[in-house]
């Protein structure tokens, strides 16, 4: 069976499945259809592309000056396996004919290495430190996809969504901190035709678990929030939360936890000083009808996954986990947004509707939100609009265009004010349309943050100390 991953198989002409492929593009492009030698990693990525209304001939955006790029990469994980990738890679890149990247989760390039001639040339479609390579940005590519879909690929050709890139093939596989076994970015080699091969692609492979390796032995960095035996708890941009129990070898890896059972670990969490049954099954279920023993019966079979960390009477975590959530809200704590975003993944257990969950879910989008609007930089603007679900926030297209004008940020203030049914959309900035949207509780098909901001008050309990 052909691997799925690979982009050509065994005997496969690269030239003729170049053309292949460009018309296949082309097919999609016109009429939306996808048929072999497409593979469905890549026809999956063309209809997320599609989805977000990139344009083909669109080119990564450089999001980052020198001085946020150089602070993005001093506090990012992966620097500290740089030295594992150059040994790996190194050679390889400088070899004339490939370039060494890293990303960071969001796909935001951090390095490109390689020789000077190849990286003359990558510059020309903005393969550049600083510039966001993720899907919604600059189409089907390896590191983008590869973060995507949470696997490793290689991306050929006219299998790039976006035309500038076609010349190129690359080979990506994500990272994962040991720890909790997040996605903390992507190593990639990019280069010609002759790198859609399995060497190269079991060679990224290959790297990004030593560099899993190597991150797993040392310790976290200062500031890191929580010690090498503490609990930990990623509860942000996931429907299912992944634990670190305390004094668990990093090895062993984080104990991926049910949805019920997510929601239940993060409430507690919340409330150090413990809920009582009938405050956890408020938190849980709401004003539902729901009977005690059911509330009983997920503790108990919670129980046998956290062992001695769960206690009774009232319920409660004897150690208080660090939470992701927590490290977004100690940015905000410090009025450092760009800090925030770059530790925000997207919404708290997205899929939760528990009471408790949503609160705190809106508690933290509402101050994250704010503080970018208010500080109306453009990237930080931008930033959160790729942030999941932000995409149809209006207020925040509106300031954008505000602060910075153009003909795609007017399209997509006219787009969005249709969809809010709101009229006089013509393309420039109306203040407090987002604000005036959400009063009458429009929403643009499709759901999502959509621009409704929150109500200002905040009724979850916030962290305490531990």
């Amino acid at each position: 069976m052909r691997n799925p991953w690979l982009a050509l198989e065994a005997g496969a002409d690269p030239a003729e499945r170049a053309g292949q492929l460009r018309r296949a593009h082309e097919r999609f492009l016109t009429g939306g259809t996808v048929a072999a030698p497409v593979r469905p990693v890549v026809a999956d990525s063309w209809r997320r592309c599609a989805g977000a209304r990139l344009a083909p001939e669109s080119m990564a955006g450089v999001e980052m000056d020198d001085a946020r790029l150089a602070l993005r990469r001093e506090r990012h994980p992966l620097a500290r396996a740089m030295p594992v990738f150059r040994e790996l890679l190194g050679s390889i890149a400088d070899d004339g004919a490939h370039l060494l990247s890293v990303c960071d989760e969001r796909g935001t390039m951090l390095w490109v290495e390689g020789h000077p001639q190849v990286l003359r040339r990558a510059e020309r479609m903005n393969f550049v430190p600083g510039a966001q390579w993720a899907e919604h940005a600059s189409g089907t590519n390896a590191p983008g996809t590869a973060l995507a879909v949470g696997h490793a690929v290689q991306i050929f050709a006219a299998e790039h969504y976006c035309r500038p890139v076609q010349s190129w093939t690359c080979a990506a596989a994500p990272v994962r901190d040991p720890r909790t076994g997040r996605v903390v970015g992507a190593v990639d080699l990019t280069g010609g035709d002759h790198l859609a091969s399995p060497h190269s692609l079991a060679l990224v492979q290959a790297t990004a678990r030593a560099a899993e390796a190597r991150l797993a032995e040392l310790a976290p960095p200062p500031g890191a929030g929580t010690p090498p035996d503490g609990p930990a708890l990623c509860v942000l941009g996931r429907d299912e939360a992944l634990l670190r129990a305390p004094g668990q070898r990093p090895a062993d890896g984080p104990l991926r936890l049910g949805r019920r059972h997510s929601e239940i670990v993060l409430l507690l969490a919340a409330h150090p000083d413990g809920l009582s049954g009938e405050a956890l099954a408020r938190e849980l279920y709401g004003d539902r009808d729901v009977h005690p023993v059911t509330l009983r019966a997920e503790l108990s079979r919670l129980r046998p996954l956290l062992g001695p960390l769960l206690a009774s009477r009232p319920y409660r975590l004897r150690h208080r986990p660090h939470t992701d959530y927590d490290t977004v809200a100690d940015a905000l704590d410090e009025g450092d947004p760009a800090a925030a975003l770059d530790a925000y993944p997207g919404p708290l257990l997205p899929g939760s509707e528990a009471p408790g969950v949503v609160r705190l879910r809106r508690l933290l989008e509402q101050r994250l939100r704010r503080l970018v609007l208010a500080r109306a930089d453009p990237r930080l603007l931008e930033q959160w609009l790729c942030t999941p679900g932000a995409e149809d926030d209006l207020e925040v297209w509106e300031v954008l265009h505000a602060v910075r004008p153009g003909p795609r940020t007017a399209a997509r203030v006219r787009e969005l004010g249709r969809a809010f049914g709101l009229s006089g959309q013509e393309g420039g900035p109306s203040a407090g349309v987002g604000r005036s949207a959400a009063g009458r509780g429009g929403a643009p098909a499709g759901g999502g943050r959509s621009g409704r901001p929150r109500p200002a008050r905040a009724t979850y309990p916030q962290r305490s100390a531990h």
